[in-house]
């Protein structure tokens, strides 16, 4: 059983409601693609293209999905319309699997690592410290001592804000204030996290825009002074991107995994857009494991990425 439990009908229940946005405009287009259509032909695949597309799938791994159906049309000489949903979600299931294959991503945390330390990047508004304090909860509610560290000190928000989530889930926070130096703060809190024989550590970093060179020479600098506390750490860089803003949170990733070693992804408020289908694309196009999904408001609607339930949510 993994450290956030199994796949509960809570969770399943609330990945429905926070898909549900993305599941009515998608089917909608889908259906609208077959209708009055006997069979799956190049007509049908062109309206199909345009709805993965519009969907918020992206280009290229839209393409990659109509080049096998036309591979398993071309192979069954005739394929039946009315299949083409089922046809759809087999394929699409498929590649996050061959994705998942390509990850070493399967569980929350190491448990061979102690304390496990993960370093949380991402530009403002994205629900980055939301992100922090929903994982901090759900870690502890698991059995792990968490230590939570305020290296974003470019806003003296962000590290109020941290603090509060400190105080509502009931972790340790080691924080410097606003301006102090973010290596500094992520420093003392590997060293105090060492000292308190903690199990995670979550480091909050600036969340200023994502194309600025001296903020991702900041990133490098925090990432090698816990190296120096903790040989090998961070051992998780989790990038959060707001799912709601489409193809640019796909834009924010490849900007980031080119300026810093990403091995994660977040993708937050799924649940206030039609936009969803950018997990899929994220997914299959950056090759870094989306290892959590925000599909609510409430602790428990941050969910540790299953990918089967996704693909079955979304065309239930």
């Amino acid at each position: 059983m993994g450290l956030f439990d199994l796949f509960s009908r809570d969770k399943k229940e609330s990945l429905d409601k926070g898909l549900e946005k993305t599941k009515q405009s998608f089917l909608s287009k889908l259906a609208r693609t077959v209708a009055g259509k006997s069979k799956v032909d190049d007509e049908v695949l062109d309206e199909l293209e345009e709805v993965l597309i519009t969907s918020d799938v992206g280009v290229e791994t839209t393409l990659k999905i109509i080049g096998r159906i036309e591979e398993r049309v071309a192979r069954d000489k005739v394929m039946n319309a009315s299949e083409l949903d089922v046809i759809l979600k087999e394929e699409i299931a498929a590649l996050l699997e061959e994705n998942e294959a390509e990850s070493t991503v399967l569980e929350p945390i190491d448990e061979t690592k102690k304390p496990y330390v993960i370093m949380v990047v991402g530009v403002n508004g994205v629900g980055k410290t939301t992100t922090i304090g929903k994982l901090a909860n759900q870690f502890k509610q698991a059995g792990k001592k968490v230590v939570l560290g305020a290296a974003d000190t470019f806003r003296a928000a962000a590290v109020d804000q941290l603090i509060i989530w400190s105080e509502r889930v009931g972790v340790d926070i080691v924080q410097q204030g606003m301006g102090a130096d973010p290596a500094s703060v992520a420093f003392d809190t590997l060293q105090s996290a060492k000292a308190g024989n903690a199990d995670v550590v979550i480091i909050d970093t600036a969340g200023r825009l994502h194309n600025k060179v001296n903020l991702m020479n900041e990133l490098s600098k925090i990432k090698r002074v816990m190296d120096k506390v903790i040989p090998g750490a961070p051992h998780e860089v989790l990038l959060v991107l707001d799912g709601s803003t489409g193809q640019n949170a796909y834009e924010q990733a490849k900007q980031f995994a080119a300026a810093t070693d990403i091995n994660a992804l977040a993708i937050t408020k799924l649940d206030g857009t039609a936009k969803g289908g950018v997990v899929i694309g994220i997914s299959d196009q950056m090759k870094i494991p989306v290892k959590y999904i925000g599909v609510g408001e409430k602790m428990e609607d941050l969910q540790f990425f299953n990918k089967q339930a996704f693909v079955d949510s979304l065309f239930n």
